[in-house]
């Protein structure tokens, strides 16, 4: 789902609401989100689930191509969660 259908689908809930000023809500939480996760704070939706930053450790692996010798260093990665009901839901449509 794009941004734009996020967008949309909130303003055919609403109705009473312009759509720019639902695109205006979409676009500061997820600034509000993203500046959390900068500062490395756990960001929880409850019913949805939780993002959080990792520290990935620094490695050395080898170029399948070269042979050579690499090192990684290290970096953070984006964790998600899923919650109990997020997962309920999503059981229930694999069956």
């Amino acid at each position: 789902m794009l941004k734009r259908e996020l967008v949309n689908q909130v303003s055919e809930q609403l109705g009473d609401y312009y759509k720019q000023d639902i695109a205006q809500a979409v676009e500061i939480i997820l600034e509000e989100i993203s500046q959390a996760l900068a500062e490395e704070r756990r960001v929880e939706i409850r019913g949805f689930g939780s993002f959080s930053v990792r520290t990935r450790k620094p490695r050395t692996t080898k170029n399948p191509k070269t042979g050579k010798m690499m090192n990684i260093p290290a970096r953070k990665t984006l964790h998600f969660t899923m919650s109990k009901s997020l997962k309920e839901v999503l059981i229930d449509e694999v069956e």
